[in-house]
């Protein structure tokens, strides 16, 4: 009788946890149908307009956070990059990699991954003048829940302001540059050789196309226009054979602006050699880039055309933003960026 009763207890016990468990699944079963009724009720009576205002904004708020944190949108909007990539190629950036911004322009997460040479990446213009967190928030979500195809950040002439560039790392820290007829040569940190740096992409296996414009016949008449301007800024009469280069350019349609600047300032220089500003400014000529530690060198691929780390100089590691992943149009050049 005693083994009975137990049996009995213990059976009672379970049938009362079983009529506790379903009781508890019913009681939530029958609240969760009564609140999707309520919603349900709800959205009958909701405006139409004001439905339509909520889903825009739920979906711009995860387009921002996409935007911000994972993937950015970017069109191409010059043939600063080609051969690698076109103008109006449609990209995916990757903003993870490198730490995305904790908001447009405010802040940095940290990263374990530092932009490698020969990275694509993309960074904010040094020369860019921020309208303020707000409209960048806004222009961000614009351009990105219409993947690039709508930019509200225009200049006067309605042309996309260059808010980000998109270049390849190309200096490291300690690393110095020169320039010679549109070739460069690298002194590596910690070496005292100057590497060619076409040899040096050709030992590493690098295998995207350095574009050039200009060809090399062209640089003698690239330093008889420097020359000519030199001597138009000191309000000297400009030799006919020197005036009769400059006419031969007219055919460059992109020509080494830095060949033809080192040529003006190098006989400003020599005209004026107490003139500090000329000295400086054709030192970078001379002596080349250097890249301090910290700072990347950007440059085009298109070296004929590009507005690069050559003329603003390195840039800070963290105002890189990202690296270049995938070109999403035109469908024809869909794949991965290298």
């Amino acid at each position: 009788m005693r083994i009975l009763r137990v049996n009995f207890n213990q059976m009672t016990r379970k049938q009362d946890f079983f009529d506790s468990l379903q009781a508890s699944a019913e009681k939530y079963l029958t609240r969760r149908k009564k609140i999707k009724r309520i919603k349900k009720e709800k959205s009958k009576n909701k405006n139409i307009i004001l439905d339509w205002i909520e889903a825009f904004l739920w979906a711009a708020g995860v387009v921002l956070l996409i935007n911000q944190y994972l993937f950015q949108a970017y069109q191409i909007p010059s043939g600063s990059m080609i051969d690698t990539l076109l103008i109006g190629d449609r990209i995916f950036v990757n903003k993870i990699i490198f730490g995305p911004e904790l908001l447009p322009g405010l802040g940095k997460l940290p990263s374990p991954v530092k932009p490698k040479r020969n990275d694509i990446i993309i960074f904010e213009n040094p020369s860019y003048i921020s309208r303020g967190t707000a409209f960048d928030v806004a222009q961000r979500v614009i351009y990105m829940l219409t993947l690039s195809f709508v930019d509200i950040d225009r200049d006067e002439s309605g042309d996309p302001k260059p808010h980000f560039l998109i270049k390849r790392a190309i200096g490291m820290g300690g690393d110095l540059f020169v320039a010679d007829n549109g070739n460069m040569e690298i002194r590596f940190a910690g070496e005292n050789k100057w590497t060619d740096e076409r040899e040096y992409r050709s030992m590493n296996g690098f295998t995207n196309k350095i574009s050039r414009l200009i060809d090399p016949r062209f640089y003698p008449l690239l330093e008889s226009a420097g020359k000519a301007a030199a001597l138009r800024d000191m309000q000297l009469p400009v030799p006919a054979a020197l005036v009769n280069d400059e006419n031969q350019l007219n055919v460059l349609q992109y020509p080494d602006s830095i060949a033809f600047d080192k040529s003006r300032l190098e006989l400003l220089c020599a005209a004026y050699p107490d003139n500090d500003r000329y000295r400086s400014r054709l030192a970078r000529h001379t002596m080349g880039w250097y890249v301090p530690e910290g700072r990347i060198l950007p440059l085009g691929d298109n070296r004929d055309n590009s507005r690069d780390g050559r003329y603003f100089g390195p840039v800070r590691s963290d105002k890189i933003l990202g690296k270049g992943s995938i070109i999403y149009w035109p469908a024809a050049r869909m794949g991965i960026i290298r």
